[in-house]
């Protein structure tokens, strides 16, 4: 059994679920995000308000490669942990920006909730990591 894999038929089989969907959930809902900008003007426009047009294209194509990591990464650990890790600090940002042009809470929320769902994958990835490394270690 590789070390870096997730299994599902060891461990908690309810977490493992939980990880699946909020996996499924945050990359299915960063493609659609993703593909947006390149459909909606107003998309490209929020990037305006908010002062970061020469960083859009940059920052949707951080967003794709955090969307398909979160799907290789259900395979492969250390691309989850990278992909989950590196959404959250994205929307992180993203939720500094808007404070930074005082958007509503309301406006804001989406940039919260996806900051820590992808930091909650990042948290049962390491979870799942020490109980997959645990297994292979015995101590009498």
């Amino acid at each position: 059994m590789c070390l870096h894999c997730i299994s599902f038929n060891e461990g908690n089989l309810n977490m493992n679920y939980l990880l699946l969907s909020c996996v499924l959930f945050s990359s299915l809902s960063f493609m659609g995000y993703s593909i947006s900008y390149f459909i909606s003007p107003y998309m490209k426009s929020e990037f305006e308000r908010f002062n970061l047009k020469h960083l859009g294209l940059f920052i949707i194509i951080l967003e794709i490669l955090g969307a398909f990591g979160l799907l290789v990464g259900l395979f492969f650990k250390p691309i989850l942990l990278i992909s989950s890790g590196g959404l959250s600090l994205l929307m992180f940002f993203g939720f500094m920006t808007r404070l930074k042009i005082k958007d509503s809470f309301l406006v804001s929320f989406p940039a919260i909730f996806f900051m820590i769902l992808n930091g909650y994958i990042f948290y049962l990835g390491i979870g799942s990591s020490l109980h997959s490394l645990m297994t292979y270690i015995y101590i009498p």
